[in-house]
């Protein structure tokens, strides 16, 4: 296995043509659909670079941009953005394209942390990322201190350490209402 590789050498694409099993109650393709074909383009994409079978261990973030329509052709493009010790955080894109106009759109960018296993089912080493241009630098960067923040955000509000009256004012401005029982 390489020490090192770059984005290139692992990153896939997948074009599929939504169909009227793929929609909602809406008459849209389901959300639900989408990511499911967004977390097989990162396992796929994680496991090319690895060389090991591969789990999903998180998804940052999944915002909806753009409905996407029964009859339309959906393209996933996924990329290694970061490596750790043994995960990966796999950058997925979504577009859709009306086959009939042309008209395309960009509906949903995510990005799934993968972890690669061993056939026990350990954690196991993955190659570094060769990084060869600014956008790669960026992406890294990125990656990095998402994964730092929220690290950050999971022991801020870690249930033995928080505290309830720091936030008691900030709550009041919010469409809640609180009634603390002791």
């Amino acid at each position: 296995m390489l020490e090192y590789k770059s984005v290139k050498d692992s990153q896939v694409s997948i074009t599929e043509l939504m169909l009227p099993s793929h929609s909602n109650f809406g008459g849209k393709v389901h959300g639900g659909h989408i990511l499911n074909l967004m977390d097989q383009i990162a396992f796929a994409c994680a496991s090319k670079h690895s060389q090991r079978y591969c789990v999903t261990a998180s998804v940052n973030r999944v915002d909806f941009l753009n409905p996407i329509d029964v009859g339309e052709l959906v393209t996933l493009r996924a990329s290694i953005n970061y490596t750790g010790k043994t995960s990966m955080v796999v950058g997925v894109r979504v577009d859709s394209e009306n086959i009939t106009t042309g008209e395309k759109r960009h509906c949903n960018s995510s990005y799934f942390t993968m972890v690669a296993k061993d056939e026990q089912g350990k954690s196991v080493p993955v190659p570094g990322l060769l990084v060869t241009d600014k956008q790669g630098i960026r992406r890294f960067a990125r990656s990095k201190y998402r994964k730092l923040e929220a690290r950050e955000r999971d022991t801020k509000f870690e249930s033995y350490t928080f505290n309830a009256e720091q936030y008691l004012k900030e709550l009041k401005s919010e469409n809640c209402k609180v009634e603390l029982k002791f």
